[in-house]
């Protein structure tokens, strides 16, 4: 089963996959696997890279420049799951992520996908952090080889090219505020040039520049290169029908606080 489940994942281009038992997970939603009718079984953890070349020198963070990763998962799971059920009738299947079951990122790090960086990111070695974390969840005990999360190098590059050290918050989240921002998040977000996120962390990091020196780092996944929009301005996202904007990683904060930020940008 799992040399089948590669397959077909293979063929939609995610290659970075590596099974773990629902055991050895942290159930965190538990009525989530109730409501599919499995009790255990096996997690089937995905890492799907999504950095383009479109996303080099952005003004929104590279998660950003495409559309939203919920609707690429949503079509990856349309696609795959009736496969799997049609494969093994007698097995069940369902697909997650981000709301997940289970603690993601610690499943993604005892199955083997990554190490965990000083930044609290999953780092790949093919695709540095530059990932999202999905998974497949069968009711099959699958050969798995468990492993206890493993750190980076610590060599403290994100941490020191972090350009808010002096407070606890992190640009990104700035990015994300509602409302009025201080003198002091509105210049942060002015001095790095982020109208929705931030990369910076990931950037320095060596395991992206060995990504970079590699040539993996960047997505063959179709669904990231399309409808690419790596500098949005004023009028980009106030022309947006509502339908457009609702396909985009920052709409969940609504127009308000992206078009805030653009302004500061003077992206007019």
């Amino acid at each position: 089963m799992l040399d089948k489940i590669r397959e077909i994942l293979e063929k939609e281009y995610i290659n970075t996959v590596s099974p773990i038992r629902l055991s050895d997970c942290k159930i965190t939603r538990p009525y989530l696997l109730e409501r599919e009718g499995i009790g255990s079984g096996t997690a089937i953890m995905i890492a799907a890279p999504y950095y383009t070349e479109a996303c080099i020198g952005a003004s929104v963070s590279a998660y950003a420049v495409s559309r939203d990763y919920h609707l690429f998962f949503r079509e990856l799971f349309e696609r795959v799951l009736p496969l799997l059920r049609a494969e093994f009738p007698k097995n069940k299947f369902c697909g997650f992520a981000d709301h997940s079951p289970i603690d993601e990122r610690d499943a993604a790090l005892r199955a083997g996908l990554g190490v965990m960086g000083k930044n609290g990111l999953l780092i790949t070695e093919k695709y540095s952090s530059f990932v999202f974390i999905g998974e497949l969840i069968c009711d099959a005990e699958l050969p798995c080889d468990p492993q206890e999360p493993r750190h980076c190098f610590s060599c403290g590059l994100c941490l020191n090219a972090c350009p808010m050290t002096d407070t606890r918050a992190c640009l990104s989240a700035v990015t994300q505020k509602k409302g009025e921002l201080t003198e002091d998040e509105a210049a942060y977000i002015r001095e790095n040039g982020y109208a929705w996120g931030c990369d910076i962390c990931q950037n320095v990091c060596p395991y992206t520049e060995q990504a970079i020196k590699n040539g993996s780092i960047f997505t063959p996944i179709p669904f990231f290169r399309e409808k690419a929009l790596p500098h949005p301005t004023v009028r980009s996202i106030e022309q947006m029908s509502d339908g457009e904007f609702a396909e985009r990683a920052f709409s969940w904060r609504g127009r308000e606080c992206i078009l805030r930020n653009l302004h500061l940008l003077g992206k007019n």
